[in-house]
């Protein structure tokens, strides 16, 4: 006696990660809300058998004191529960199994186009394939350049804005130059462009040089020191002379003075002081270095 053949295998069919793209779901999440469908019906069932067994047990229980169904409801719905669970699982395995071989399966000679792919070249060679690659990382990056772009410029109007408002809050500080007041000025002539040009092409003027000649008098209502830088000079070295000169007096005669000569009292604070800036000698070193006019002997005689 020969053993029996095998059954004949399925037919190749489409992997199974196609049926989602062109169905727009999942076949095997919607078996399992099948399934679950069912298993909730079975246990409705169960409950509902519960509720008539009691009422059956109570009306019973009425006629019969003696007796307590609470037991053998218990094991009979027990009983009732497994039966119906295995029944249901053995049946929708088997559903499961023949969906997913006869509903949710593709043959594999089947020419089928995913809508989203219609008139794409699927034949392309790995070095095409490496090369289209590459061009969309570029196009990603040039993508991510521009992105950045757009918020630096983003950035840049932001700040040329604030910059402008800036701008134009200075422009209206300074708005009062274009009153009528303040154009008449541009319209001024060049006179005094000329007479500052004239001004700036004279030669620098030394006081130094300014030497009052011997006899010359000077001006009318004006003391020597007030002349000139010179005259004040040749003042100070009269009076610091004559007073060197009374000094060496009094120490040969022994006698006390005041010895300001002629000078009011306030000249001759002010030749005192003067004369405790520096000697005769020094005033004399000084003119020479100034380039003034040397005094004549019979001042610079200490004697």
């Amino acid at each position: 006696m020969s053993a029996p053949e095998p059954p004949p295998a399925p037919p190749p069919t489409v992997p199974s990660v196609l049926l989602p793209e062109l169905l727009g779901f999942i076949p095997q999440f919607l078996l399992d809300d099948i399934i679950n469908i069912a298993n909730d019906e079975a246990k409705q069932s169960v409950d509902a058998m519960e509720q008539f067994l009691q009422r059956w047990a109570d009306a019973r229980a009425e006629k019969t004191a003696e007796w307590d169904p609470t037991q053998e409801i218990e094991q009979g719905l027990v009983s009732f529960q497994t039966l119906l669970e295995s029944h249901v699982d053995v049946a929708f395995d088997f559903f499961e199994a023949w969906s997913m071989r006869n509903i949710f399966a593709i043959p594999a000679d089947l020419p089928v186009v995913a809508p989203h792919q219609a008139g794409l070249n699927l034949e392309h060679p790995p070095e095409k394939e490496a090369e289209l690659l590459a061009e969309i990382d570029e196009l990603r990056r040039k993508v991510h350049a521009q992105r950045k772009l757009k918020r630096l410029f983003t950035r840049a109007v932001q700040r040329s804005g604030k910059d402008l408002d800036r701008a134009r809050e200075r422009l209206d500080r300074l708005s009062f130059l274009r009153t009528p007041q303040m154009q008449t000025l541009l319209s001024l002539p060049g006179d005094f462009q000329t007479m500052f040009e004239a001004v700036a092409s004279l030669p620098p003027l030394d006081p130094s040089s300014a030497v009052l000649e011997p006899g010359v008098v000077p001006e009318p209502g004006k003391r020597p020191w007030e002349t000139s830088k010179t005259g004040y000079l040749n003042w100070a070295v009269e009076q610091l002379m004559q007073r060197a000169k009374e000094k060496a007096k009094r120490e040969q005669s022994g006698a006390s003075g005041s010895g300001f000569g002629e000078g009011s009292s306030a000249v001759g604070a002010a030749a005192a002081s003067a004369y405790e800036v520096g000697s005769a000698d020094d005033i004399k070193t000084l003119l020479e270095r100034v380039g003034g006019t040397n005094p004549p002997d019979d001042r610079m005689d200490t004697s």
